[in-house]
C-alpha cells in the first residue's frame, strides 16, 4: 500500500529534523566568544598557535612520530625551544560565523604537515593506546572515536582548556598531557575534570600551504 502522506510533507519533516539534529550543537546565545592573547575574537578558519600554561614546561604544539610510527602523527608538546610556538593550527567549525565561540563544534587541523601524512592533517582521539585515548591525525588507522572538539573557558580568566567529545556517548572529557617513557608530552583525553591543561592562543603570523 502506498503512503498516504504527501512527498512534500515527508521532504519538510526531514528538512526540520535535519536542522533540528545540526542546530542542537550550537552554543548558546549568551556564549562568548573565544579570543586570543591579545583580547582579539578567534576567526573561524583562523590559524593560531595553542600555547599550555601553567606546570608543563616547554612549548607549543607539533607533531612526532612514536612508537613504531614511520610518520609522525602523534600530537605532542614541543621540546625544542627554537620552535617553541609549535605548529599553527586551523581552528573552525562547519558552521557559518564568522568567530568562534565557547562551546561551539570544531574541527582542529595543523595548517600544514608532512608529506607522509594525512590531508587535510585533522586532529582526532585514538583509544586503546597505552597511554590511554591520545590525540593524532585523522587516518592513524586505529580505533578512532568519532567526535568533535571544543574550547571551553578555564577557571582562569581570559584562558581556556580544550574538550573532547565522543559522538556515540555524547560524553566529553578535557585534552591533557601524558609524559612517556621517552620523555615525550603526548596530548590525551583525561579521566578526571580538571585534569586538562590551560591554554592560549596565538594568531599565526603566516601559514605555510
Amino acid at each position: 500500500m502506498k503512503s498516504s502522506i504527501p512527498t512534500t510533507t515527508t521532504s519538510t519533516l526531514l528538512t526540520l529534523f535535519l536542522l533540528s539534529a545540526f542546530t542542537s550543537h550550537l552554543p548558546s546565545a549568551g556564549a562568548d566568544a573565544v579570543t586570543d592573547r591579545d583580547g582579539a575574537a578567534i576567526r573561524n578558519g583562523g590559524t593560531y598557535h595553542i600555547l599550555p600554561l601553567f606546570g608543563v614546561k616547554n612549548g607549543g604544539l607539533e607533531l612526532a612520530a612514536t612508537r613504531n610510527e614511520t610518520c609522525p602523527l602523534t600530537v605532542v608538546q614541543s621540546r625544542t625551544a627554537q620552535i617553541f610556538r609549535g605548529l599553527p593550527v586551523r581552528i573552525s567549525s562547519p558552521y557559518r560565523i564568522a568567530y568562534i565561540s565557547e562551546g561551539l563544534i570544531l574541527n582542529l587541523a595543523f595548517a600544514s604537515s608532512p608529506s607522509c601524512a594525512p590531508t587535510p592533517p585533522n586532529w582526532t582521539v585514538v583509544k586503546g593506546l597505552p597511554e590511554g585515548q591520545g590525540v593524532k591525525l585523522l587516518g592513524y588507522g586505529r580505533s578512532t572515536v568519532s567526535g568533535w572538539f571544543k574550547i571551553e573557558k578555564s577557571s582562569l580568566e581570559y584562558l581556556y582548556k580544550l574538550v573532547f567529545c565522543a559522538r556515540a556517548s555524547k560524553a566529553c572529557g578535557e585534552i591533557g598531557i601524558s609524559v612517556d617513557d621517552e620523555g615525550i608530552n603526548r596530548l590525551v583525553l583525561t579521566e578526571e575534570e580538571g585534569d586538562g591543561i590551560i591554554v592560549e592562543f596565538m594568531k599565526a603570523s603566516s601559514v605555510s600551504a
